[in-house]
């Protein structure tokens, strides 16, 4: 063969060779591509191109902007299937002894939470209001923590596969699950199924692992979660983020519309590392008086490996000590060293000046505690619908709100009595109350927080998208309808007690 004839055979070879490794290169680009930015189940069905770092990766930053808008109301869409709903429901039957919609709407707005006679279920305890309850621990009428199901998330045009969902709650999901109502509270956990999908390693919504979907329980204005954790910003408290969602669940049988909810940021997900800069301390979300160190009373939310409980145990030693009787201004240097008791005493004015039936002092829950970068124990508040109102929802639970005063708050919730007993931390306790009412709590800026809320979810609620039985935790219509006037006379009322109180 002429020696050109053989050169162009080489060439044609060494064309089709290269041709052959670029496309696989291509092709081997494109799939990683895709991986990387599409969670999923990974078939063609789940693959999205508008699917990206910012919306499902666990590279992306929180965007507090598109998750928790303030002058809007986002949409979320979920899908379960009908397996998954049985699922749901035979675990909640095991867990609080009561199938689903066995007690009747009755139970639900102002019903409370535990079964006629006040005595909760698997053993649950109930501290006695403000007086001296023994031990600790909050009133359980659930016993452990539903169960994760996979869904489909839908939000902001965009998809999310395999996302866990799970029913939240104590009182409030106990009270809407015997009376059969959809309106639930739950979780959200972007990667709870990981494990299992690897293709949704470490998947996010906009940065955001966690998310808590409150659906006002108890709440015929539908903004009170909402409020008070703005309020409590506003007077110098870190407290989760919040904003209002529509929101759309197909239990398997279509989807149905179940009306308004406030999502809040999930504490130790992002608020943590949002509000003091960084979330190396431990977290707490405790279920405890005070009374005592309890370890089992003390969930950490990070560090779970590292057994050191050490800075909570030596809060709850100094809260306690003989000290306080004997040498005040020693007692207070060594709880000063463990916790940040003026932060405590601007959140027990404000908790105190708005009334709040379900917190510590009545409860001992609804709280976490956070060892911030200052080496000392940070109170943070958490869960509010059952706040700014002047009569209890607790139904069947006894429990009263904490008084301006708190004279009398028992000795079984040492964190007020002491601190209320005591002279100087009672004189500041005093300037928060009045510095609160006069600069943050006024009726101007509180009515026009309430006004602009309502302004917002209305069409939502009583709009052409109404929240409809049994999809609803609203008594009427007419219920949200009057509560704006109802939360504007409490603020009325409450600034009328400070002034009584501080006269």
């Amino acid at each position: 063969m002429p020696l050109n004839s053989y050169s162009d055979t080489f060439m044609k070879i060494v064309r089709s060779t290269l041709f052959v490794v670029l496309m696989a290169f291509v092709v081997t680009s494109c799939k990683d591509k895709v991986q990387d930015v599409s969670p999923g189940d990974g078939t063609a069905e789940t693959a999205n191109p508008d699917w990206t770092t910012e919306s499902h990766s666990g590279d992306g930053t929180p965007n507090y902007d598109i998750v928790f808008p303030q002058s809007q109301v986002n949409t979320l869409e979920i899908t379960m299937t009908a397996a998954d709903w049985t699922a749901i429901k035979t675990d909640m039957q095991t867990l609080t002894g009561t199938a689903f919609g066995a007690r009747g709407s009755s139970s639900t707005q102002g019903g409370g939470g535990a079964p006629a006679g006040g005595t909760p279920p698997n053993g649950g305890t109930m501290p006695g209001g403000n007086g001296n309850a023994a031990g600790g621990g909050a009133l359980d009428l659930i016993g452990g923590d539903p169960i994760y199901v996979a869904t489909t998330l839908k939000f902001n045009g965009k998809t999310w596969n395999k996302v866990g969902l799970r029913l939240k709650g104590n009182s409030s999901l106990s009270s809407i699950w015997g009376a059969g109502i959809y309106k639930l509270p739950f979780r959200l956990k972007l990667d709870e199924f990981e494990d299992k999908y690897p293709e949704i390693d470490n998947q996010r919504l906009y940065g955001f692992k966690e998310l808590s979907m409150s659906p006002a329980y108890a709440d015929n204005s539908l903004i009170r979660e909402k409020v008070v954790a703005d309020i409590f910003r506003m007077g110098g408290v870190a407290t989760a983020r919040t904003a209002f969602y529509k929101v759309y669940i197909n239990f398997g049988e279509g989807a149905k519309y179940c009306g308004v909810y406030t999502m809040v940021e999930i504490i130790d997900d992002t608020m943590v590392k949002d509000q003091f800069g960084e979330k190396k301390g431990n977290i707490y979300k405790p279920e405890s008086t005070f009374q005592s160190f309890v370890q089992s009373q003390f969930e950490k939310k990070n560090n779970e490996t590292t057994p050191d409980y050490s800075d909570v145990q030596a809060f709850v030693t100094a809260l306690n000590s003989t000290d306080r009787t004997t040498n005040a201004a020693q007692w207070r240097a060594n709880l000063e060293k463990t916790f940040n008791v003026d932060n405590y005493l601007k959140y027990l004015a404000i908790n105190n000046t708005i009334v709040n039936w379900d917190s510590y002092g009545a409860m001992a829950h609804n709280y976490y505690l956070y060892n911030s970068p200052t080496n000392k124990l940070t109170w943070i508040p958490w869960d509010h619908n059952m706040s700014m109102t002047s009569s209890s929802t607790g139904g069947g639970m006894s429990r009263s709100a904490v008084s301006l005063a708190m004279t009398e708050v028992g000795t079984g919730w040492p964190l007020i009595r002491n601190v209320a007993a005591d002279p100087v931390y009672y004189a500041k306790y005093k300037q928060y109350v009045r510095s609160f009412a006069d600069n943050v709590f006024t009726t101007a800026k509180m009515n026009e927080l309430f006004e602009k809320y309502t302004t917002l979810i209305t069409p939502y609620v009583t709009g052409t998208e109404k929240e409809v039985s049994p999809y609803t935790n609203l008594t009427n219509t007419a219920a949200f309808t009057a509560s704006l006037a109802e939360l504007k006379q409490h603020v009325v009322t409450r600034n009328q007690a400070v002034n009584t109180f501080l006269k």
